[in-house]
């Protein structure tokens, strides 16, 4: 029996040696990219149509896309364990790989002149290391685009039954038109230990020169989700705000899309979840308007861009909520919002898609 203490004592012990090794770790390898950083604009292929960015005026009609295609994870039979499923990981590498591609597929068939995509991972634990940038840029042809950072892991061994792992991810915005400049602005987050799990929230700011000499500013967008306090929901909304106005100050168009972790309607809805909360409407600075209340036609909104994943989906009786979507200047007109209904088929979110006119 003293022999059975003596063990047991050790390998608690051991374990508890280990653990504190592993916090250590954990605080050691935590980093935060710095603000303001200059982003790289590079090119998926050849951009022959639209290499004039004088192209772009208030003549024509353009659309514009926004997609959180969630790591190529999250087909209709997935539930992630952070929303009280299962899953920590893609199904398997080609599961991951076929989301992906299906996502590009999708990009590709619409034509959007703009794109902003959340969410696309380019070494990851949860999505095989694969590049989902790299593979994407197979599909989204003929762009500049910009890759900005929002996520870089240690290695995490929770679950246990499926560690989620280390996880580079980020936002993505590609444009037919020559990006001038793009720049990354690093979002407050919390500063307890949740911060480990919402890690480098950004967003990314990508300017395009118009032929009246103005630029077109496009925000890509991803709020915090998890463990997040009333005070950095309004420091990350204060902040976008900020940068949104001095651009319209100067003269330019802003149009800010993502995945704004918000129920965008105007109304909570019946056995809504905590984490839907209501976006404060009320909060847009003077000269900014939520898109999708410019919509005509009520079925072209009537879908939810985004499903719980705390179990398969199942479009009987799982939960969906309109969590991406649009906030434009009023020089930005609006000819046609829609959320286009996927089924949830290469991620957990559907894309939002708008025309529009710059005024």
């Amino acid at each position: 029996m003293r022999k059975v203490w003596k063990w047991s004592g050790i390998f608690a012990g051991v374990l508890l040696a280990l653990s504190v090794v592993y916090v250590i770790y954990v605080f050691i390898a935590y980093d935060r990219l710095p603000d303001k950083m200059t982003l790289q604009v590079a090119e998926s292929g050849e951009n022959s149509d639209f290499k004039n960015s004088d192209k772009f005026s208030g003549k024509k009609s353009y659309s514009i896309m926004t997609y959180n295609i969630g790591f190529g994870a999250y087909q209709p039979d997935y539930s992630f364990f952070m929303d009280g499923g299962k899953n920590s990981w893609g199904k398997d590498e080609e599961s991951v790989k076929d989301a992906v591609c299906g996502a590009g597929e999708f990009v590709r068939s619409l034509d959007p002149d703009f794109v902003l995509l959340q969410e696309v991972d380019r070494d990851g634990t949860r999505s095989y290391h694969i590049d989902e940038l790299e593979l994407l840029n197979e599909f989204v042809r003929g762009y500049y685009y910009t890759y900005a950072q929002n996520y870089d892991s240690p290695f995490l061994f929770y679950p246990p039954w499926e560690p989620h792992g280390a996880n580079k991810a980020g936002l993505v915005s590609y444009s037919r038109g020559e990006i001038a400049d793009a720049v990354r602005r690093s979002l407050p987050i919390s500063e307890s230990f949740s911060k480990f799990v919402d890690l480098d929230r950004c967003y990314a700011i990508s300017r395009i020169p118009v032929k009246d000499g103005k630029m077109l500013c496009l925000y890509n967008m991803h709020m915090s989700a998890y463990g997040s306090s009333d005070e950095i929901r309004t420091g990350q909304l204060s902040m976008l705000y900020e940068d949104m106005e001095a651009d319209y100050s100067a003269g330019n168009y802003v149009i800010c899309g993502g995945d704004f972790n918000h129920n965008l309607r105007t109304e909570n809805q019946e056995n809504a979840p905590e984490w839907a909360y209501l976006f404060p409407r009320e909060s847009l600075p003077g000269g900014f308007k939520m898109a999708m209340d410019e919509a005509e036609d009520p079925e072209d909104i009537a879908h939810d861009s985004c499903r719980n994943a705390d179990k398969p989906y199942d479009e009987k009786t799982t939960y969906t909520v309109t969590l991406d979507g649009f906030i434009i200047s009023d020089n930005v007109i609006v000819n046609s919002y829609r959320h286009l209904d996927c089924g949830y088929q290469f991620s957990d979110h559907d894309p939002v898609v708008m025309e529009f006119t710059l005024e």
